[in-house]
């Protein structure tokens, strides 16, 4: 039995769901057309996105680039499964959009290498220096200037601490029966108040997911253990069209030690210089690939876990300090000072590392404005699949592809908004509570997550077979029966939330893995 409780509604123009770099700048250049804007923010500050911990940068163009060659780069990094058009827009589009909003506007201090220049990095898969960055903290410098910015505009209201639960949709939530002859819709959101445990009603003419990745469904990852992919489990429950969830990126470089929790070693150490090299000192990546530490990501990944399985160990070394041609303290402070905390020096000696999951490729399938295949929904950043990415991504264009489908997501919007709400709000479900009051039990909640992240990462992780998603289909199908009664049962708390959509998640690489036999990029089979 369930019971109606009275419940907050909310109004906007635009609804946003996420806090990086892709959802910020739609709630910016949404609010400078004259769009209302609610932002919902799962944490309590801003660290919570992929965005503030993202070091490398964001790709330009350096002094001796060209289209053509970022173009190609993109293309071959992804194994050429990209959409022609969609890389086509980010190569036209990246500049003056970083040079407009992060530059121009922002005022954004990307690290110069005189007072007229701009200094540009170089990491794996790039044919050329072009990576702008802010030292090793692009990312947060990014995501602060944003926010900064946005919590200065009147027509922006952040909601902090509010886990989105599910997204509202005509005809699935509406109480009128004849609303089934219409087109489906998306009209908002169910909104968990993480504090008060209430669910509120976030009404709007346009919702946009802007929610990120899902890379800590696995064991490793360099991302916050909140980025559990609620957004593509949203959209999947709602009809939306989701493509590529099989294409998982793992980072080749993770910080190996118990107490750092996932760390990033950046791409950019590798670009200036830094070796790969086994724990007993031996380089390795010559025999994989004539690229070496330069190569895709991909390569390097296998590469470093297949000298882990040689070996018999469990992690690799990166080695700077023996090869580095700049002022490492300078050029890397962030890396040093906290591999420095955890009693590495990587001025003197090298940094264990071990690859981790780190980016997905697929997701929320778009057009070249955002659009999703549901009518009201757009998806930006990480948890849209726009093509740019096709079977793996470059690095450093995930900041971009947020920035520039930010920008035409909000241009979108306001060319179709019209005032006023699509659908009568009194015809929307009201959140049903349960009546019982099953306990939670944080022990339950922590051994599913263990068991879910130690499920992809041995079964659905850098080389997968049929065996082995075959036994991570059974596993997690097996558990998602108890968590469903879990869910129903149990009252709403922000845990119960992310374990259901994050184990829904896992379901659906799972899948998506299992039927496509082929290997490309990020997915690897080794049948």
């Amino acid at each position: 039995m369930t019971k109606k409780t009275i419940q907050e509604e909310l109004y906007s123009d635009v609804l946003i769901i996420g806090c990086g770099i892709a959802g910020a700048t739609v709630a910016l250049e949404a609010a400078r057309r004259g769009l209302q804007v609610n932002l919902v923010i799962k944490s309590s500050n801003i660290e919570g996105s992929n965005t503030y911990w993202a070091q490398g940068g964001i790709v330009s163009f350096g002094d001796d680039d060209e289209p053509a060659l970022l173009k190609e780069d993109i293309l071959k990094a992804g194994d050429r499964i990209n959409n022609p058009e969609s890389v086509e827009l980010l190569v036209e589009e990246g500049k003056k959009a970083v040079d407009e909003v992060l530059i121009n506007d922002l005022k954004v201090p990307f690290a110069r290498s005189s007072p007229e220049k701009l200094d540009y990095a170089l990491e794996g898969g790039h044919s050329r220096r072009r990576i702008l960055h802010v030292a090793d903290a692009t990312g947060k410098t990014v995501a602060s200037a944003f926010y900064d910015r946005l919590r200065q505009i009147p027509s922006v209201h952040l909601y902090f601490n509010h886990t989105a639960v599910d997204l509202l949709t005509v005809p699935h939530h509406s109480t009128d029966p004849l609303s089934y002859y219409q087109e489906p819709r998306c009209v908002g959101a169910y909104v968990l108040d993480n504090q008060t445990g209430r669910v509120k009603k976030f009404l709007a003419g346009y919702t946009v997911l802007a929610t990120g990745g899902c890379s800590a469904v696995y064991q490793f990852t360099s991302n916050p253990r909140s980025t559990i992919g609620s957004g593509y489990a949203m959209a999947l429950r709602a009809g939306a069209r989701i493509v590529n969830m099989e294409y998982i990126q793992f980072h080749p470089t993770l910080l190996f030690t118990r107490e750092a929790d996932g760390f990033l070693i950046s791409e950019s150490v590798r670009g200036e210089g830094a070796r790969l090299k086994t724990t007993d000192g031996r380089t390795f990546m010559e025999k994989y690939t004539p690229q070496r530490e330069l190569a895709p990501r991909d390569e390097v990944t296998r590469a470093i876990y297949q000298e882990m399985i040689n070996t018999n160990t469990s992690f690799v070394l990166l080695d700077l300090a023996s090869y580095a041609k700049m002022n490492i303290k300078k050029r890397f402070p962030y890396i040093y000072k906290t591999c420095l905390e955890y009693g590495i020096d990587i001025t003197k000696e090298p940094i264990p590392v071990v690859p981790a999951a780190h980016f997905c490729c697929g997701g929320v399938l778009t057009d070249l404005w955002g659009q999703t295949s549901l009518k009201g929904l757009y998806a930006v950043g990480e948890v849209a699949c726009t093509g740019v990415h096709g079977a793996n991504r470059l690095a450093s264009t995930s900041l971009l592809e947020g920035l520039v489908w930010g920008i035409r997501t909000a241009k979108s919007i306001s060319t179709k908004f019209e005032p006023g709400l699509p659908y009568d709000p009194g015809k929307i479900h009201p959140w049903y509570y349960p009546n019982g009051e099953e306990r939670i039990d944080p022990a339950l909640i922590y051994q599913d997550w263990a068991t879910i992240r130690s499920t992809m990462w041995n079964y659905a992780g850098i080389i997968r077979t049929s065996k082995r998603l075959e036994r991570a289909k059974a596993d997690l199908e097996y558990l998602k029966h108890r968590i469903d009664k879990f869910y129903q049962e149990a009252p709403m708390n922000p845990e119960i939330v992310d374990l259901r959509h994050g184990l829904q998640v896992a379901l659906m690489i799972t899948y998506a893995a299992l039927g496509n036999p082929e290997s490309h990029g990020c997915h690897y089979r080794q049948d």
